[in-house]
């Protein structure tokens, strides 16, 4: 398999430090509100990529963290805890409205078929692993104290901006617009380890440290859950874009400063999900989640298609009319795969042939646009019905799209139609009013019309014949 790695900037073949295990690290979410369709556009493509490698062969160890503490409303450690804002925002406490939206996101996730990771790390679990990190990088001179707060000094590294297509001038304050560099700082681009309670006073969440009671900066617990479940090397390192800085960036600082080697080896990185003003946002104030999309009547298998028809690595334009677009391929999909039948046994050439062009288009940098279109040369495939139904099961385990299972939902839904279709006194009246309508005698076929009409039935004449339903 071959993978665009964030960190060179190629397409790199995908080669596990083990043979027997791929370790990977997904950066989870922030449990203070629902996950919009921007975040979960991420969430969909990591899960592609985590069974695309286990279709192909690899057995994957999949660690993910929750943040309910330290995520502050600034990249660069500065403004209100998110999670902090969310129990002031609903009247909670911090813990409450973590666990509300944990279930949330993974109820979500359930909607899309995102798998679980193996394991799921709250962050607060973990304080002792951050004391042990942090206390170290002081011992060796790449933290300091200041202001009442441990930073990292990122004047210790021989290259901070390790992602670097980033400008170094524009990230050199490492802020977003509008917010106020930290004072306390040596060098601009330094971030908090730990907090103590000179800062925050409101702060929920606070735990004893050899530096005072405070808590933990955002970025040292992916490193801290990741080291904890994966040990000190990990193969691949997955987020949306936007984490590449500063959160990934410092992720590397503090991890190979703690480990003195390289961390990882590969970052897989997805772009935004956009809107006709920009990237989908929650600072923006309304954004959209799965549980509206629903509302508003859309399957969350359509949204799922939707994101499957673009690469990770290309930013996705949603709109309205760009979802109704996936919901009638979706449709049509499932009408195709519906009218197909087990008519005998499998013909293995030609299901391998098939597989081989899924498998590429998985193998060419997870190109899941390519691997929808090998889903529909299935259904074009010179083959019988049996080989095309064991194909698309057999893409199914990755492109999770319930395509079986949607079209035996609609076989049932059309027999059950077709059945109650199906009246003998009904067919009857309708044949003898097209014998009527032969033989002109308009007036017995309007009569016929008639009390079927005041019976509940519709007439329709199509060029195919006449054909009836219950109204």
């Amino acid at each position: 398999m071959y993978l665009y790695n964030s960190l060179t900037h190629k397409k790199e073949l995908f080669q596990p430090n083990s043979p027997d295990i791929v370790k990977m690290y997904t950066c989870g979410p922030t449990v203070y509100h629902y996950a919009h369709i921007g975040n979960l556009r991420t969430y969909i493509m990591e899960d592609v990529l985590e069974k695309a490698l286990r279709y192909t062969g690899y057995n994957v160890k999949r660690v993910m963290n929750i943040t309910d503490v330290g995520h502050l409303a600034s990249d660069a450690d500065t403004g209100e805890d998110k999670m902090l804002k969310g129990a002031k925002r609903e009247n909670k406490t911090v813990m409450q409205i973590a666990q509300y939206y944990t279930d949330a996101f993974f109820e979500d996730c359930r909607k899309l078929n995102i798998k679980i990771p193996d394991v799921v790390e709250p962050a607060t679990n973990c304080i002792d692993a951050y004391i042990e990190m942090v206390q170290k990088l002081l011992d060796t001179g790449k933290a300091y104290l200041s202001g009442g707060n441990v930073y990292f000094d990122t004047s210790t590294l021989e290259q901070y901006y390790v992602f670097n297509d980033h400008d170094e001038e524009d990230l050199a304050v490492g802020v977003r617009e509008g917010v106020e560099e930290d004072t306390n700082k040596k060098n601009r681009n330094d971030f908090v380890l730990w907090f103590t309670k000179s800062k925050f006073e409101d702060q929920a969440l606070k735990w004893d440290s050899p530096w005072g009671v405070g808590y933990p900066g955002w970025h040292i617990e992916c490193s801290c859950i990741s080291m904890k479940h994966l040990g000190e090397d990990l193969d691949i390192h997955c987020g949306g874009i936007d984490n590449a800085f500063p959160h990934h960036t410092n992720e590397i600082a503090q991890s190979e400063s703690f480990l003195g080697h390289k961390w990882c080896n590969y970052w897989f990185h997805v772009h935004h999900l956009n809107t006709d003003t920009g990237k989908m946002s929650k600072s923006k104030g309304e954004f959209l989640t799965v549980s509206l999309l629903e509302q508003k009547g859309y399957d969350p298998m359509a949204y799922r298609l939707f994101c499957l028809q673009s690469h990770y690595r290309r930013n996705l334009v949603f709109s309205w009319e760009n979802l109704d677009n996936a919901v009638i391929a979706y449709d049509k999909l499932i009408a195709r795969i519906a009218a197909l039948k087990e008519d005998g046994p499998v013909d293995q050439d030609a299901f391998n042939q098939l597989k081989d062009r899924f498998v590429n288009a998985l193998n060419g940098d997870l190109n899941t646009s390519v691997a929808v279109t090998a889903m529909y040369d299935v259904l074009k495939a010179k083959t019988n019905d049996a080989t095309k139904l064991a194909a698309l099961r057999d893409f199914d385990q990755v492109l999770c799209l319930n395509l079986l299972e949607a079209a035996e939902k609609l076989q049932k839904k059309q027999a059950q139609e077709a059945a109650e279709q199906s009246d003998p006194e009904i067919d009857a009246l309708v044949a003898a009013r097209t014998e009527a309508k032969k033989a002109k005698n308009f007036a017995e076929a309007d009569r016929i019309r008639d009390e079927l009409r005041a019976r509940g039935i519709e007439i329709i004449d199509t060029p195919q014949g006449t054909k009836w339903r219950k109204v």
